[in-house]
């Protein structure tokens, strides 16, 4: 499916949207995930509500979207929920709904990092409100890095920042002990190590890591970058480029606006305007990044998975088979 259009990007700001679209996340212990499961699940499906929300022993995770009066009433169930009163959420606003359906699932972590014994509720880096960001990340002795994975750095980033190039959330411990030395030379005996991504959910994990790696001077940007492109003025920003949102609007700009970027439903990763002019890109079926990677028997399915997915979109359905965006990890 395709995203709505650039030209639909200046509506994207309007409060006055019908969609309410909620990333909420906390690390809080629950000690029997599938007991939230079921009753979270109802409360979101009578509503309306759809998205998804990761469950685990360690709290919950995800994005949903609804009308506003659907999303207060989940928003009131999860904050009842034991731990939950302080709900990280950041909010946006959409035209049409950016989900096909609700999914609440229990997983082994809520954001998968591979490090159990890590525990964000224990010690994590210090918050930095977007407010005070700039400052931070301007200082000479400032570390600026970047956790979230290549495909999402690709379309945009802070100025200055380190990518790692990983490909999933669980490569972030083993590249950062390989450049640990590294990062801390050039006479930075005690750097400050600045992190950020999405909404804020990784560095929880992100921080806590290097914390226990050794460095007390950890930092990192409370809400995201979700908050910090809704709250700082584009002509203050240090922000290059647009931000990977998981959801069916790919991608967002300053302000929260709808970016240029769609899904390229081969390789389940964002595409600009110029790679959608390629002879290498055909909708729902590859695109410059993936289609050497790709056989001519799986473009042929894949070119069979879009006609019957705009077949079911045709009849007001949702094709078993079709494409959403890559998930969060």
């Amino acid at each position: 499916m395709s995203t709505p259009s650039p030209a639909d990007s200046g509506a994207a700001i309007d409060a006055d949207l019908p969609i309410r679209v909620t990333a909420l996340y906390r690390f809080t212990p629950f000690p029997d995930p599938e007991a939230v499961r079921g009753p979270l699940a109802l409360a979101c499906c009578s509503q309306g509500v759809k998205g998804t929300l990761l469950l685990a022993h360690e709290g919950i995770n995800g994005t949903i979207a609804g009308t506003d009066e659907a999303i207060d009433r989940v928003l009131a169930h999860i904050r009842a929920l034991p731990g939950c009163a302080d709900l990280d959420v950041r909010e946006s606003r959409a035209l049409t709904m950016p989900f096909h359906r609700m999914k609440v699932r229990i997983k082994r972590e809520i954001v998968t990092m591979g490090q159990p014994d890590i525990d964000p509720l224990a010690d994590v880096g210090h918050y930095v409100a977007p407010a005070d960001w700039n400052a931070l990340i301007d200082r000479p002795d400032t570390i600026l890095i970047d956790t979230r994975n290549d495909y999402e750095v690709a379309i945009g980033t802070f100025q200055g920042a380190i990518d790692p190039e990983t490909r999933t959330f669980r490569d972030f411990p083993d590249w950062f002990r390989a450049r640990r030395d590294e990062l801390l030379a050039n006479g930075r005996a005690a750097p400050k190590i600045a992190m950020f991504c999405t909404g804020g959910i990784r560095c929880e994990k992100a921080t806590a890591f290097v914390k226990a790696e050794g460095l007390d001077e950890v930092y990192h940007l409370k809400g995201g970058i979700l908050a910090y492109l809704e709250q700082i003025p584009e002509e203050q920003s240090r922000w290059e480029g647009e931000c990977f949102v998981f959801d069916q609007r790919v991608a967002v700009g300053h302000g929260m606006t709808l970016g240029t970027h769609e899904l390229c439903h081969a390789c389940m990763h964002p595409i600009r305007p110029e790679d959608r002019a390629s002879p290498l890109y055909a909708e729902g079926v590859s695109c410059p990044a993936c289609h050497a990677d790709r056989t001519d028997e799986q473009r042929a399915g894949y070119a069979e998975r879009h006609r019957q997915t705009k077949l079911a979109m045709a009849r007001g359905a949702e094709h078993v088979g079709s494409t959403h965006p890559p998930k969060r990890g």
